[in-house]
């Protein structure tokens, strides 16, 4: 299978590393294309920097590192501009947890959804890492979980991806099948304000999440893995006509008034 691995936190990021040669064990034809520089939060954005019209492309040790939002990235794979188009894009490994329906604003889950969009199979990889854990990073736990995943990734069903998250820990050994929780790991949060300026941040979300949902099987330890699907029409749901305007009403002769 010929897989392209991206992310959104550029080129030298080592999740990426880890998760290409987690592919690449598996025996598997892999092809790592990311963006030049970080694109956190960029959602499917489609952002690219041109020089006369051109995306710089320009090849490492690691891959391509190319000047553009991911899901750029995960599109142009789809048309060949890496050569033959990929069976399977993985995304990541991201350093936090992509989990809730914070999922809308990750530049990881982006470029998985996009390539969905597009007809191929993605899978989108987070390490469930928050920096009062320590500075020890297991990339190899999430690379290890989402090498065991491939296939399922490969034979999901057509336009949809996988989200894996993964629990920051030197071993998993449990996968559970998750909901979205209501909210992201963290939420923004206005900090102060004032004539003409915001000042925002991103905080711990202090809400407990419900039983079952992604960020409650998280705290509990398990690697959870959630099918998305792009955005699509919902199907099956009343919406009221348009209202036409009143056809004008017919004119009658006034008394004493003659018709022709």
């Amino acid at each position: 299978m010929r897989i392209l691995v991206t992310n959104d936190d550029g080129i030298a990021s080592p999740g990426l590393e880890a998760l290409a040669s987690a592919a690449r064990s598996a025996g598997h034809d892999v092809v790592v294309a990311a963006p030049a520089t970080e694109y956190s939060g960029m959602s499917a954005s489609l952002a690219a920097v041109t020089t006369e019209g051109r995306v710089v492309i320009e090849k490492t040790s690691i891959g391509y590192a190319v000047a553009a939002a991911p899901a750029f990235i995960a599109v142009i794979a789809v048309l060949g501009a890496f050569g033959p188009p990929p069976d399977l894009v993985l995304s990541g490994i991201n350093p936090g947890a992509n989990a809730g329906r914070a999922v809308l604003h990750s530049g990881t889950v982006g470029a998985a959804l996009t390539a969905a969009a597009r007809g191929c199979h993605a899978m989108a990889v987070s390490l469930d890492y928050l920096a009062a854990q320590g500075e020890t990073l297991h990339w190899e736990t999430a690379a290890v979980i989402a090498r065991d995943l491939l296939d399922r990734a490969a034979a999901a069903p057509a336009g949809t991806a996988l989200n894996l998250n993964v629990p920051n820990l030197p071993s998993v050994t449990s996968l559970r099948e998750a909901r979205l929780a209501a909210f992201g790991q963290v939420q923004i949060q206005i900090l102060e304000s004032g004539e003409g300026f915001v000042r925002t941040d991103f905080l711990r979300t202090r809400e407990s999440p419900v039983p079952g949902t992604d960020l409650a099987l998280l705290a509990e330890g398990h690697a959870t893995l959630t099918v998305l699907r792009p955005p699509s029409e919902v199907v099956d749901q009343a919406i009221p006509h348009q209202r036409r305007p009143a056809a004008p009403r017919e004119s009658r002769p006034h008394e004493g008034d003659s018709a022709d």
